[in-house]
């Protein structure tokens, strides 16, 4: 018979409602009343485990804070990997934009516990992304990493904005070509068109340029 599973203790039952309302609600908006009385708990038990809202910010905030997982799958498609997982995520009803960011935006502090545990996220992710492009032997890793970052936040930005989870696609899009500007070999890349000159010679035909016609030549 398998056991019951466990049922949360009261700090993560307290961490959880606060999760969820931070994040769907907004850090400011939720006051520790609010997420005692969704618990059914009195304020002063919540400062029991959280002595302050700060602290339960933090927590909150740390609970997000996901190393990225090691994987066997090429460096190439674990890059562009990163911009599926975000179409899913923009696609789902419960998103609200990068819990990071709105977090800085709310508090308003570069100071704030918080506020530095936001920079350490976005930092980290930059640091992964300039490790695997350093291992495709780019001539610029860090230069690359910080510009596919910024494709990373635009996408977030752009999704929640325009309510189109597919901005991730036009993000992945972008960083394809980036990608493939530094030297790194894409087995998914669309090949050039190729054109027939007047003689039957094959030529490719400059990016973004249809392929025209030979005409014939009249005796």
């Amino acid at each position: 018979m398998t056991p019951a599973p466990e049922k949360p203790t009261m700090k993560e039952r307290i961490l959880e409602t606060a999760d969820r309302l931070f994040y769907l609600q907004g850090i400011r908006a939720v006051g520790v009343d609010t997420i005692a009385a969704e618990i059914g708990i009195s304020k002063r038990t919540l400062y029991n485990y959280f002595p302050s809202k700060d602290e339960l910010i933090v927590a909150y905030l740390s609970r997000h804070f996901i190393q990225p997982k090691t994987s066997d799958r090429p460096l190439l498609e674990q890059i562009l990997g990163l911009f599926d997982r975000l179409e899913r995520w923009f696609a789902s009803d419960t998103f609200r934009g990068c819990p990071f960011v709105n977090a800085i935006a709310e508090l308003g502090d570069p100071a704030h516990p918080g506020a530095k545990i936001a920079v350490a996220y976005k930092e980290q992710r930059r640091l992964w992304l300039r490790d695997a492009l350093t291992r495709l032997n780019v001539a610029d890793p860090d230069r690359l990493a910080t510009q596919v970052a910024i494709l990373v936040e635009g996408a977030i930005v752009a999704a929640l904005v325009r309510g189109d989870p597919r901005m991730a696609s036009a993000a992945k899009a972008a960083v394809r070509v980036l990608l493939t500007a530094a030297g790194v070999p894409d087995p998914d890349a669309v090949p050039e068109p190729v054109q027939r000159t007047a003689r039957g010679r094959s030529r490719k035909s400059p990016a973004g340029a249809p392929a025209r016609k030979a005409r014939s030549r009249v005796s």
